[in-house]
């Protein structure tokens, strides 16, 4: 456990804070996935408590979120659908919830948080922004006091609908939510203008009399444990619980660490990525078990905590104990609140997901770029959230891949001996004494690493070869090889060989040795005695020589003197 009591005030004030604005989110994630208030409750005190206590971040604080709320009700709605009512379903859902714990601590025990940074800005940005659009979209029709269409594709096209269905009262719920939390802030900020929304709204709507939906009953006291749920559960379709949990896990763990780097930066501490992930995992495996919606490091809640004074983990765990509380004695009131009410909140958090800053800068980006974050966003919105996060990191790899290739492509040198003093000019008696081996000496000049997007290139660079006895693989700035360059290199050089053409190597590092030495190319190809610390070591070998390029004009036997050199 890694608090202390040392920061208490400001940790029983932040976490207290926390809880408050992470009430009306709960309970309107709940009713969104599909589950229930009391689902969005359940995981807000599940995940909000384990990952506090296991976690690996010290001011973070966890809950459904909206990226997670959504994509649990794509999951809840599927197997809803599969089963035909939500308590023959509960069985699948609940093991789909703990298996999606089981992953992230899987992922955390292998060390897989460390590769958060590895995804590019391009793809979290579309798929933000496609994730807040969804949440704006799915509250359209609640906004107007309607039942909406369970997909995104049924609700654009049921648009016409609403006009002769609206709600007015309904409407008018939901525009007051909205501008209360957008302009309660100027007149203070001491208390969460979401909450203000969320009691006053509900105390008018039930006082008046209004026309409108509500939560309905929520059940009191602590949750059911669904364990025999699980022992009797029959799993003759697995894929329903697989491929779901890896959604759950894979985006619940990018949710939370991204989370975590924004702790970092405003408390100017470093979170443990792996423990993180494992506590993470911890407490979705018990919001499944009770029931409870899967969650993840929540930003506006985790800044609302370090802003109001939390300093350590437990400013995680009393936000928890909050809710706990609340969860006990608040039903009876929390059944009255209105769903226009909960749709005018999603829809601000929906609107504070899209990432602006990225949409803004569109025609400035590199237009790969901007391909990558659209194409992420329209299949984050239309098709399906991992399927888009995977198409744009292959994207963005393939991209990145050929903006490497490229590279090495450009920077690399080939030429002979005597075209190189235009690059590296010797002295005009050094160039006097290389002249009978400039035009016989052809070097390779690499720089940045041999692998699969640089292969191609380097073939036809090969073939392109003139007449010369001798070829230098000059490699100091090669710092890596993969399985790809490896066998390019054995290729080239067993083809040279061939020929009578004895290849020499200067300046190679570690890795694209140990590489090579692996495959055999070192000493069977290129003996040791041929590999030199650097060019100069190597030509100064070949000067040696001199006389037998001037006399020898058989390459055979050229080749024949150096290999014995």
């Amino acid at each position: 456990m890694l608090f202390s009591t040392k920061h208490l005030s400001g940790d029983i004030f932040g976490g207290v804070t926390a809880a408050i604005v992470a009430l009306p989110l709960a309970l309107a994630f709940g009713v969104q996935s599909g589950m229930g208030a009391i689902a969005g409750l359940y995981g807000a005190i599940a995940v909000g408590f384990f990952a506090a206590l296991f976690g690996g971040t010290q001011t973070q604080i966890s809950g459904p979120t909206g990226p997670l709320a959504v994509v649990a009700s794509v999951i809840i709605a599927a197997e809803i659908a599969f089963y035909g009512s939500l308590d023959k379903a509960i069985g699948t859902i609940v093991a789909t919830f703990v298996l999606a714990g089981i992953f992230q601590i899987l992922l955390g025990v292998f060390k897989i948080g460390q590769y958060i940074r590895y995804i590019p800005y391009p793809v979290v940005s579309g798929f933000m922004s496609g994730i807040g659009s969804i949440i704006i979209i799915m509250q359209i029709f609640p906004f107007f006091g309607l039942v909406s269409p369970p997909s995104i594709l049924e609700i654009i096209s049921s648009l016409g609908d609403i006009g002769r269905e609206i709600n007015i009262q309904a409407l008018l719920l939901a525009s007051a939510t909205i501008s209360i939390i957008y302009l309660f802030p100027k007149l203070t900020k001491r208390v969460p203008a979401t909450l203000i929304a969320l009691i006053s709204l509900t105390i008018l709507s039930t006082f008046m009399g209004l026309n409108v939906s509500i939560i309905g009953d929520i059940p009191e006291g602590f949750p059911e444990v669904h364990i025999n749920t699980l022992l009797s559960l029959d799993l003759h379709n697995p894929m329903l619980i697989l491929i779901p949990a890896i959604t759950l896990a894979a985006l619940g763990s990018i949710d939370s660490l991204l989370t975590s780097v924004v702790a970092d930066n405003m408390t100017k501490t470093q979170h443990n990525s792996n423990r993180e992930l494992i506590g993470q995992g911890i407490g979705n495996m018990f919001a499944g078990l009770i029931g409870g919606l899967p969650g993840a490091g929540a930003t506006m809640r985790t800044v609302v905590n370090i802003n109001a004074g939390g300093k350590t983990n437990l400013s995680g765990i009393i936000h928890a104990v909050v809710l706990i509380v609340i969860l006990l004695g608040a039903g009876v009131y929390a059944k009255l609140i209105p769903l226009p009410v909960l749709a005018g909140i999603l829809i601000t958090v929906g609107i504070g997901i899209i990432d602006y800053k990225g949409l803004k800068h569109l025609k400035e980006v590199p237009r790969a770029d901007a391909v990558i974050m659209i194409i992420v966003l329209l299949f984050t919105v239309f098709v399906d959230l991992l399927q888009a996060v995977g198409i744009g990191m292959v994207l963005a790899s393939i991209l990145f891949m050929k903006q490497m290739g490229d590279m090495g492509e450009h920077k690399s040198i080939s030429k002979t001996l005597k075209d190189f003093h235009d690059i590296f000019p010797p002295s005009s008696e050094e160039r006097e004494s290389y002249s009978a081996i400039e035009e016989q000496v052809y070097i390779q000049h690499f720089n940045g690493p041999i692998f699969f997007g640089f292969t191609a290139h380097f073939k036809q660079m090969m073939k392109e070869l003139p007449e010369v006895s001798v070829v230098i693989f000059r490699m100091y700035n090669v710092p890596s090889i993969d399985q790809s360059g490896m066998y390019v290199l054995d290729d080239a050089i067993n083809e040279l060989n061939s020929q009578n053409i004895t290849v020499l190597i200067t300046g190679i590092t570690a890795q694209p040795r140990k590489m090579l030495e692996n495959i055999k190319v070192i000493p069977l190809l290129v003996p040791t005695n041929h590999i030199y610390p650097d060019l100069t070591s190597a030509l100064e070998m070949l000067k040696e020589h001199q006389s037998n390029f001037k006399t020898t004009n058989d390459k055979k036997n050229m080749h024949k003197i150096l290999w014995n050199e």
